[in-house]
């Protein structure tokens, strides 16, 4: 018998914008000057909090933090293009997606203190609470997208996560499910090519991490994740797909510019000239030199939006700064329904320290 073909992928990449802020017109998507200064602005938010959240970090003021410095694009340009009611489940690292989403600032600042009042999330965010161990939201988001289908609704589910879930078995059970389902689901990776100190080489032998939808029977497709424009037309097009029932995996081939967290020091695991070559790559500035370019803001624009946007950061710092602090009766309240004699026991011994 002779050996057949029984299946064949091509893996495509999609670049719009340059380092140097020119388009290729052919792909440009179709957005106004106005929704591009919205894109402009939720990325430099995104920033400013990141650099205000590592100030108070280093403070004292805030706990353990993951920076998003470098990955403003890849969030934003995803978030941009799916419709509100369209439901994301996040991991650790997107709080771009929140401030799009018009998440309260003060909330997500109390989330970092470690209060989680700051995740009681306003019902029209559309937001899940953060997700901090590997991967599981991509089932949340997966039995999400599951009922939308059971129920109808044409509204679909969007889970973000970096390349180190990748290698988790929760993802490759929640891209079968939905491939076999046929889910309205967008599975968003932001492949900054490092889990926490693993580059992804010593994760996977693929050539990149899109190819892994095709085993699962859709499609996948890797975007230059610094490129908001071009990670703003995959996921539209995602979402169109997903509407229909089919899912797709966007690969956001991206950066970390910053340590994994501040409980990390990034230089013990790679060279400053690496970082040095992506930080010419800066997805803010590469959008800030397309508008330039093409008159859309000029300088004075730029210095203002700035100091309105700091302006507004650190209005939410001194907001989350007002919460009274929580009482040591919730660390019970909210576990337990009644408690017994030792738990009244571990508390009364608890109030001694407060």
């Amino acid at each position: 018998m002779p050996i057949v073909s029984l299946a064949n992928f091509r893996v495509e990449k999609l670049c719009i914008l340059d380092k140097d802020g020119n388009v290729d017109k052919r792909l440009m998507p179709k957005l106004s000057n106005s929704q591009i200064k919205e894109m402009y602005e939720a990325m430099l938010l995104t920033r400013v909090f990141d650099q205000k959240a590592l100030s108070l970090q280093r403070q004292g003021r805030l706990g353990t933090y993951a920076s998003g410095y470098g990955q403003e694009a890849a969030q934003i340009g995803s978030c941009y293009a799916l419709q509100s009611k369209d439901f994301i489940f996040p991991s650790f690292r997107e709080n771009g997606v929140y401030l799009l989403r018009k998440m309260p600032i003060d909330l997500l600042f109390l989330f970092w203190k470690g209060d989680e009042r700051g995740m009681h999330i306003p019902k029209d965010v559309n937001v899940f609470s953060v997700a901090v161990p590997v991967s599981t939201q991509i089932l949340h988001a997966v039995g999400y997208a599951f009922a939308l289908k059971i129920k109808k609704k044409k509204n679909i589910a969007a889970t973000y996560f970096g390349d180190g879930a990748t290698s988790k078995g929760d993802f490759h059970e929640g891209m079968n499910f939905a491939g076999v389902f046929d889910l309205p689901m967008i599975f968003i990776c932001q492949n900054n090519q490092y889990a926490i100190s693993v580059p992804v080489k010593e994760q996977t032998r693929a050539k990149t991490i899109a190819q892994k939808a095709f085993a699962y029977g859709f499609h996948g497709i890797q975007v230059d994740g610094n490129d908001v424009f071009a990670v703003y037309q995959a996921t539209k097009e995602a979402a169109l797909n997903a509407r229909k029932g089919k899912p797709t995996l966007i690969e956001c081939f991206t950066y970390r510019l910053s340590d994994h967290t501040t409980s990390d020091d990034a230089r013990k695991y790679r060279n400053e000239k690496e970082v040095q070559e992506w930080i010419k790559k800066d997805p803010i500035e590469r959008l800030k030199k397309y508008m330039l370019n093409n008159k859309i803001a000029n300088n004075s624009y730029f210095t203002s939006i700035l100091k309105k946007l700091q302006k507004k950061i650190d209005e939410a710092v001194e907001k989350s700064e007002l919460y009274p602090a929580q009482k040591v009766e919730d660390i019970f309240n909210y576990i337990y329904q009644e408690k017994d004699a030792r738990l009244n026991e571990q508390l009364e011994y608890l109030k001694k320290f407060y």
